[in-house]
């Protein structure tokens, strides 16, 4: 029975969380590109998915000024958000309003299907 002792598990979301998620960004390349920006909805992770048969890599980058400067995603100064191969994972989870990731692809041959969204 549920109590007060014994609650319903529930998580606390604010208006921004509940509302729809953007449009995801997807599409396939067979040369190097930038694809971007992806806005994300604060609060909620961002999954990436890459599928195809490539060389290469894929970075995950981050920007607060509509693109003009992108950093890589790292933690603790490792690089994270990069990839040499095909994955679907969640890769980021974005707090400050006004933020924007873009896929940085550095294709060496073959194509690359690409997909950002919550």
């Amino acid at each position: 029975l549920v109590t007060a002792g014994n609650p319903l598990p529930v998580q606390t979301v604010n208006a921004e969380q509940a509302a729809s998620p953007p449009a995801p960004l997807a599409g396939a390349v067979s040369a190097s590109t930038l694809v971007g920006p992806f806005t994300p909805v604060r609060g909620r992770p961002v999954f990436l998915t890459l599928a195809g048969n490539w060389q290469g890599s894929a970075q995950v980058e981050r920007s607060i000024d509509g693109g003009v400067t992108r950093h890589r995603l790292t933690v603790s100064g490792a690089a994270w958000g990069r990839f040499t191969g095909n994955a679907c994972e969640p890769v980021w989870i974005e707090q400050e309003e006004g933020a924007a990731l873009y896929l940085a692809i550095t294709l060496a041959s073959g194509s690359l299907e690409y997909r950002i969204a919550q």
